[in-house]
């Protein structure tokens, strides 16, 4: 057998050249000639390289950006054979979003720590005996690159396998269905059977608090909401137990997740083990309408989508803006949604004589309303803008009061005398990203962790990434990064400002030092030597110069901004006390007791709140879901809220009831449509008519007069008690109440 092979192969060329000798005879016309101009001109195939072929340009995945530093550190690797540039110390994974390669992975996050432990973003790469995880692998000069090579995806597809094979079939039934990264990746990797025959292995699910729901048998493992609490959230709840096949994640010891970020978790895991409780089995991601909006239960307007089906808010859910709120959003402003849908006001109503309220047209409404504000002196006609207000509606507010002859309109939380001078005096001047640079920050009076959680989150990954110093003065809180607590009051801003303080040798080395003021203190009668103790640090500590305003100030609601940019500044700072007619736009922290027995209330609001009680007239408004409204940020970014849904019974939007009642008192606004009074706002303030754009303060609070008036020593009070609870929406919220229940209790 041996022999005959041999003597075959050793026949075959003979043969063959006996063949092509007959076929040339055959067909003597025909010949092959090959060139091979490079062996007979050697120099001019060195001289000229072979240049790469004319590739057509590639979208980056999801807009992915690089920024390069230092233009001399960009490498250029080879991803499929497309080359592109990338900044060093970038990974591979990164590289191929660059080149618009779309890696499947489950463990990797771009804004968490790279765990490198669910292997599913294997590619291959050339020299490399095996495949690598591309999300831990630095990208390396001249690396060629291959993502959809037989080898990449039979890895991919071996990983697939694993996981699934103690995964439970429970799609029908799993709120992920639709959206779930395990169900993508398995139609592109799985396989249409499982070689798995002995028992799935279980996990008991977890109790996390009442907005979080586990079913930890979904669980891979991945670690993403263990980095997350750890990293972002800063809270040590969660973690891995155990090893092998009996390694899960849970609390160390019975305890409910208590971060005020811990929503999060419910977007970033890749499977349906923790998803939405309040949303639990309410509707298919396929059956909801998305609205892109803003969050208005604070003040730093983090973007959000709206799904809503029908006329119900279903579920609140964060958008990218690395700016705001990067892609995280707090607690409160995913779950208060419910709030919309209980307690709200439907109808115009006026109080009868035996104190009851009975339902009336708007037509008999605003006729009584504007009645009885003739009847008044125009000095004893205030307006309150609440919390919740849009720009458009205090505008045309303080117009119409102005039309009645007062000025006493003012907006809530920003105290009886605010100081509308200086925009920089009331704004947070160094940015919310632009927090991230500064390498001291001294918090006065404020407690970022409940009044801006996203705030509070850029101060913590400052602080994780850059061992930024934090001093803190104010009452004991619970902070959850390093920080100093240099003293509850006053006492101790003096002691820095005449440089007698410790800490005053940590803003002084600083290169960029940040300065937070609570505006919890703009109720305080000695705010403004308060604000002076402040800018006089900032003269010390050179806190402003031409590139760098680190003197902040972190409003608390979402009209702040907006008001103090269209003066709405009352006359007089005794003006609730001697009101005869009072006029409160969805405004219900007023202390009510402060208003005159015969006073005339009129409540124009969405919901049945506190304020409520004491009003004459009621006249429905529409919530910030259901109206194209403008608000500005703390740090004066202008941005709008959509309506996602119809509004309530027969409410109307505030500027329109405001315009309406103008018309019925005989005092007709000029502005019938929306984009009328967006002009009449740019007349009076300009920042507020760009959207998305930040206007910067142009003059610096230094140049303001010193002043002599005392300062009181008693200490700083908590701005925020319950950060469940702080407004009509949150307040009339089922969640919201749960959360206070029991993740408040001590």
């Amino acid at each position: 057998m041996g022999l005959g092979l041999i003597a075959s192969r050793a026949l075959r060329p003979a043969i063959l050249h006996r063949s092509s000798r007959v076929l040339a005879s055959q067909n003597p016309i025909t010949r092959t000639i090959t060139s091979t101009p490079e062996l007979q001109n050697p120099e001019a195939a060195t001289a000229q390289p072979d240049s790469p072929p004319d590739l057509p340009p590639r979208t980056p995945v999801a807009g992915a950006r690089i920024h390069f530093s230092k233009p001399d550190d960009a490498i250029e690797v080879f991803v499929d054979g497309y080359p592109v540039k990338i900044p060093k110390g970038m990974t591979v994974l990164q590289a191929c979003e660059v080149a618009g390669v779309d890696i499947p992975r489950f463990c990797y996050h771009s804004r968490l720590s790279i765990a490198g432990n669910c292997r599913m973003c294997l590619v291959e790469v050339e020299k490399s005996p095996k495949p690598v995880a591309s999300c831990a692998m630095p990208a390396l000069p001249g690396m060629k690159i291959k993502t959809s090579t037989p080898v990449a995806k039979k890895a991919r597809e071996g990983v697939m396998e694993f996981l699934l094979m103690n995964h439970p079939l429970d799609c029908p039934i799993c709120d992920q269905g639709g959206e779930c990264d395990l169900q993508d990746q398995s139609m592109a990797f799985g396989s249409d059977r499982g070689r798995f025959t002995d028992m799935k292995r279980s996990v008991v699910d977890k109790n996390l608090g009442p907005l979080v729901k586990t079913v930890m048998t979904r669980c891979i493992q991945c670690t993403r909401c263990v980095r997350f609490a750890t990293e972002v959230a800063g809270v040590q709840d969660l973690g891995m137990l155990g090893r092998g096949s009996g390694e899960e994640i849970g609390t160390y010891v019975e305890k409910l997740m208590t971060s005020e970020l811990s929503g999060n978790v419910i977007d970033i895991c890749p499977v349906g083990a923790l998803t939405s409780k309040p949303f639990a089995f309410k509707a298919r991601n396929w059956e909801l309408k998305g609205t892109e909006t803003i969050d208005v239960t604070d003040a730093v307007g983090s973007n959000i989508r709206i799904d809503s089906r029908g006329p119900e808010v279903m579920r609140i859910l964060p958008r990218l803006n690395e700016d705001i709120n990067e892609e995280w959003i707090s607690d409160k402003t995913r779950f208060c949604y419910d709030g919309l849908k209980r307690q709200r006001l439907n109808d115009p109503m006026i109080r009868g004589a035996d104190g009851r309220f009975k339902p009336v047209s708007w037509r008999d409404a605003l006729a009584v309303v504007a009645e009885v504000a003739h009847q008044v002196k125009p000095k004893e006609i205030v307006g309150i803008a609440g919390q919740l207000s849009d720009a458009e509606s205090m505008m045309a507010l303080k117009d119409f009061l102005n039309k009645m002859g007062s000025n006493n309109v003012l907006c809530e939380g920003n105290g009886s005398h605010p100081c509308a001078d200086l925009r920089s005096g009331y704004l947070l001047n160094s940015n919310i990203a632009g927090l991230e640079k500064a390498d001291v920050f001294l918090l006065v009076g404020t407690q970022p962790r409940v009044e801006a959680p996203m705030v509070n989150a850029r101060i913590r990954k400052t602080v994780q990434a850059t061992h930024a110093k934090v001093g803190y003065i104010g009452p004991a809180t619970d902070f959850n990064y390093d920080h100093q607590h240099l003293g509850t009051g006053p006492q101790t801003l003096l002691e820095i400002a005449e440089g007698r303080h410790p800490f005053c040798s940590a803003i002084l080395n600083a290169k960029n030092p940040a300065i937070v003021v609570g505006a919890g203190l703009f109720e305080r009668g000695d705010k403004d030597a308060i604000f002076a103790a402040v800018e006089t640090i900032a003269k010390l500590g050179k806190v402003i110069r031409p590139d760098w305003n680190g003197l902040n100030v972190l409003l608390l609601n979402a009209a702040q901004a907006a008001a103090l940019d269209l003066g709405l500044v009352p006359e007089s700072s005794k003006s609730i006390e001697s009101a005869k007619f009072l006029y409160l736009m969805g405004a219900d922290d007023v202390n009510m007791e402060k208003v005159p027995d015969d006073a005339f209330v009129v409540y124009q609001g969405h919901h049945g709140d506190q304020s409520v009680y004491r009003a004459n007239v009621i006249l429905p408004a529409a919530a910030f879901s259901e109206k194209e409204g403008t608000y500005e940020n703390t740090e004066g970014c202008t941005q709008q809220t959509l309506p996602a849904v119809p509004t309530v019974g027969d409410a109307r939007d505030d500027w329109k009831i405001i315009r309406a009642l103008s018309e019925v008192a005989g005092v007709q606004l000029p502005y019938d449509t929306l984009g009328a009074i967006r002009s009449r706002i740019k007349t009076v303030a300009p920042n507020l008519y760009n959207m998305d754009e930040r206007e910067a303060a142009t003059f610096s609070t230094l140049l303001k007069p010193e002043l002599s008036e005392k300062m009181s020593l008693s200490a700083f009070g908590s701005a925020v008690e319950n950060f469940y609870m702080t407004d009509s929406i949150t307040r009339a919220s089922k969640i919201m109440a749960q959360c206070s229940a029991t993740l408040l209790k001590k």
